[in-house]
């Protein structure tokens, strides 16, 4: 289906300037920008895939990963066609690197309508960049937000200030996927991006429009595994941000174009970890190794596990309806409530 874009603007002679996201691409009359699905039709700037849904999924809330929002939970995920980034690890690729526009096209009602029917507490835009399609993400949060439901978004961050007030009260949490610790070379040449600085920004933006934020941090060995660049990432959130912020460091599995990469040890996720902690950070993670001790929540008083997690799922709480550390009663800055019940209880933890 065809609608009307938003965040958009004329220029002479039929061209429009995207302002959806930070790459704003100036697009002459009868083409496209990157993302390729918004495109300059006689002069003005279309969405041409809105609401043809290319994946959907159920899933629990720490899969998309947030860790502080609403944990337990279930969400229903979509995602479209194509992506304003060109990662060549891209896990998604059979859905972003195409031209080719596919899936069903529901109504953002339906949507809704699917969430509730299938007992989720959240709908995620998710699976490839939400930002490329925010025409529909925005009618269909409209409509989530009236039935009683949460929304999420799982993006690379790189959209404009435009967009962060486009989402502002309409979307409740997003997760910002940094990639190879927003390294400058690790994003020219594996994510065909110019500069991850505006990311930084959004952030703030993001944070002052009262959303909640989580971000990850892909590891790529060899590449994109730089400990002084994790330095000055994580200095930066603890400084700019504050230290409350969770981040957690992904393992790298090979994929689309880097097939012939290892997955990360898990010694360089340690590392990583223990520079994000030593530089202040209270919550820090290590995903995508089931199992492992630092999937968890601690007290960053005490110590004390709040939130005991195995893979993508919650096997114990110690959180008291206020969200304290039952421990020493620190506040724990989790938003939600104790899940219904827990999962595979008797895992052991591996690390």
């Amino acid at each position: 289906m065809i609608k009307d874009a938003i965040l958009w603007r004329s220029l002479p002679e039929k061209k429009v300037e995207c302002v959806a996201c930070e790459r704003r691409c100036r697009i002459p009359n009868n083409s496209h920008g990157f993302c390729y699905v918004r495109q300059n039709i006689e002069g003005k700037l279309k969405l041409i895939d809105y609401g043809v849904i290319a994946a959907m999924q159920i899933d629990p809330i720490e899969k998309k990963p947030f860790n502080h929002f609403m944990p337990g939970s279930y969400v229903f995920g979509v995602g479209t066609s194509s992506c304003n980034w060109g990662c060549l690890f891209c896990q998604n690729h059979n859905i972003s690197k195409g031209r080719e526009i596919t899936g069903v096209e529901i109504a953002p009602e339906r949507v809704v309508e699917l969430a509730i029917e299938n007992n989720t507490e959240c709908v995620a835009f998710t699976y490839n960049e939400p930002t490329i399609f925010i025409e529909y993400v925005l009618d269909v949060a409209r409509i989530a937000h009236q039935r009683g439901l949460k929304t999420l978004m799982v993006t690379n961050g790189y959209m404009t200030k435009e967009t962060v007030a486009q989402i502002r009260g309409l979307v409740d949490a997003v997760v910002v996927n940094i990639k190879g610790n927003g390294e400058q070379k690790f994003a020219n040449k594996y994510e065909a991006v110019v500069s991850n600085e505006p990311i930084k920004e959004v952030i703030l933006e993001m944070r002052k429009a009262g959303i909640h934020v989580e971000m990850t941090d892909l590891i790529v060995p060899g590449v994109g595994d730089s400990l002084e660049a994790c330095d000055a990432l994580t200095r930066w959130i603890h400084d700019s941000v504050g230290a409350d912020l969770p981040i957690q460091f992904t393992q790298f599995h090979p994929d689309y174009k880097m097939l012939d990469y290892p997955v990360t040890p898990f010694e360089t996720l340690k590392k990583h970890y223990d520079i994000a902690k030593k530089n202040g950070l209270h919550y820090v993670y290590i995903g995508n190794v089931a199992g492992n001790q630092y999937e968890n929540t601690y007290c960053h008083k005490c110590n004390a596990v709040v939130i005991e997690r195995n893979g993508h799922y919650i096997t114990g709480w110690k959180l008291s309806k206020e969200m304290k550390c039952k421990n020493c009663g620190t506040s724990i800055p989790v938003i939600g409530q104790p899940p219904k019940k827990f999962r595979y209880e008797n895992i052991k933890v591996l690390y």
